[in-house]
């Protein structure tokens, strides 16, 4: 007969165990159902699906409870019809032929009810962490599995200094996407992270997507250099393997120490996030090790981001004006706008601040700031009756983006009644085929509302050809890494560039300007290969208003001694 107290004793543990624990297979269900089914005489318990539904077996046949023994007949089943999905068949077998009493029977019927309703739950769980936890187009974990993974590290108390972090951004990976097609871009994508996945053999290690093509990698620090070899480039196979894409990326390594002072998640993720922004920036390493400056750099960046609308409200930030001198005679024949920023009586100049604001929109708003500026200069001075010249402002490619560029520019010169032909935009050169694109459509508009452009930083670009047989650019600002110096080993070859660029250029009906140009001998190379303009610190570094427009007053230059 059943003892009912001992059987509501186990019936109520079962029930807390179920609660309580993690339960993550059916040997966990079935330690905790142990004792019922120990008091109710099973000796098995089993789920089976009714038809096959091309799962494993492992799945699809699932034993929660064995005991020492049991008989496979006199069992008892219910029959389970989710909303959605097959038949399930749950199965109770006693530990001997006679063992299932009615009273028994009702029990375990009610014991294999309650374990059909949890393990579902369970099923549900295991549903929702995936959504939650997981990233499916490269099957891997997502951002909150790294936060969630570590916070448990941290609760627990773990030394966390065994460990590395590495932020990686994947390369020009829109180019692949543009090359291959995007399913296949994602296919390249998912093969290359689980290459990384590959190498990281203990269970307290993953890759996981952060968003777009930006992982973060947690790992002993052992095994970062098999990371690293990877991170450097491997070809990545499509298309039945039988093609290959090189893929690289740049990446920040944050290794842990012991002295670190880690509060949660986000210090791990930015410490190597930082890193991965200083390899990002232009003339770095692909790889950077983050160091404690970087907080500091990131500090001074927020107060920079923070101190921005203000600054634009109460105009701290000035146009100087750098000439461009005409070598036919040694005059002032146009001047480019550059910015600087006086913030409490210090002059900022634009390396410290620039590269921040060009992380966000914020550059846009000061672009259109400096045009505005350039405006009102140019057209108080045709007001004064001064000699002017031509004025280039520059814009970033974040603008190619906005559709209703054309409309903003042309608003703000009209507002201030700028003749067009003062003005002179210029674009750096693009790095991708959308940009190219966006830049194409812009200098078209441009050129027909009668606005000059300019190219600039010409030669250091990936396509430099491209972009100037196809785009109707007015001026083409040769970059000075094409101006040989006193360091070059080999002046012969730059001097040879040179000349054919300006060849080139003045071939296709281009007028051609030399930046950075700082020495006698670059400005008579200048003169052999008829580049007739010229800016660099020989002539004049950038100007104040005050000072420029006594250049404009005064505007006759010599030959350099």
């Amino acid at each position: 007969m059943l003892n009912q107290t001992e059987y509501l004793h186990a019936l109520e543990k079962f029930l807390h165990d179920m609660e309580q624990l993690e339960i993550k297979s059916a040997e966990d269900v079935g330690n905790a159902a142990a004792d019922l089914c120990h008091i109710l005489h099973i000796g098995r318990i089993t789920m089976e699906y009714l038809y096959d539904i091309g799962m494993p077996e492992a799945e699809t046949n699932v034993e929660f409870y064995r005991a020492e023994k049991f008989y496979n007949g006199n069992s008892i089943g219910i029959k389970m019809m989710p909303q959605s999905g097959p038949e399930i068949l749950y199965q109770a077998f006693p530990e001997e032929e006679n063992s299932f009493t009615e009273e028994i029977k009702e029990k375990a019927e009610l014991l294999l009810h309650t374990m059909s309703a949890l393990n579902s739950r369970v099923k549900l769980m295991q549903v929702m962490t995936r959504l939650l936890y997981h990233d499916d187009d490269v099957d891997i974990p997502n951002v909150r599995y790294f936060s969630m993974y570590i916070g448990k590290l941290l609760r627990a108390g773990a030394d966390l200094s065994v460990y590395t972090a590495v932020f990686l951004n994947l390369k020009h990976f829109s180019v692949i996407n543009q090359q291959i097609g995007r399913k296949l871009g994602t296919l390249v994508m998912k093969r290359y992270v689980h290459e990384i996945k590959a190498v990281l053999p203990e269970p307290d290690e993953f890759i996981c997507r952060i968003g777009g093509d930006n992982f973060a990698v947690f790992l002993r620090h052992e095994h970062l250099p098999q990371v690293i070899q990877i991170i450097e480039g491997i070809g990545v196979s499509y298309n039945n393997f039988s093609d290959r894409v090189l893929v690289t990326a740049t990446a920040g390594i944050y290794q842990i120490q012991k002295e670190d002072k880690i509060q949660n998640p986000s210090d791990i993720l930015d410490r190597s996030n930082l890193a991965c922004y200083t390899a990002r920036a232009p003339g770095s390493q692909d790889i950077v090790k983050f160091h404690h400056k970087m907080l500091d750099i990131k500090k001074k960046n927020v107060e920079i981001e923070n101190l921005f609308p203000s600054a634009i409200q109460n105009e701290e930030f000035l146009v100087y004006y750098q000439p461009k001198i005409s070598l036919d005679g040694f005059r002032i024949a146009g001047a480019e706008a550059l910015c600087r920023w006086m913030h409490n009586g210090k002059l900022i100049p634009p390396i410290d601040f620039i590269p921040v604001l060009e992380r966000g929109m914020a550059v846009c708003t000061l672009d259109f700031y400096m045009l505005e500026h350039v405006c009102r200069d140019i057209r108080r001075w045709l007001d004064e009756g001064r000699h002017v010249v031509r004025i280039s402002v520059n814009l970033s490619r974040l603008h190619m983006t906005d559709m209703d560029l054309l409309k903003h520019i042309l608003e703000i010169i009209d507002r201030n009644h700028v003749p067009h032909e003062y003005i002179e935009i210029e674009l750096t050169e693009t790095t991708t085929d959308v940009e190219f694109k966006d830049i194409k459509r812009v200098v078209h508009g441009l050129q027909e509302a009668g606005i000059s452009t300019s190219v600039d930083d010409f030669g250091i670009g990936y396509s430099s050809l491209n972009l100037i047989k196809e785009i109707p650019w007015n001026v083409l600002k040769i970059d000075k890494s094409f101006l040989p110096d006193e360091s070059d080993a080999d002046k012969r070859t730059k001097k040879a560039m040179f000349r054919h660029v300006v060849a080139m250029a003045q071939e296709i009906g281009l007028e051609c300007i030399a930046e950075g140009v700082e020495t006698k001998e670059q400005v008579d190379l200048l003169l052999s290969n008829c580049c007739n303009l010229a800016q660099g610190f020989l002539f004049d570094k950038p100007l104040p208003v005050a000072d420029f427009e006594k250049r404009l007053s005064d505007y006759q230059y010599h030959y350099p001694e």
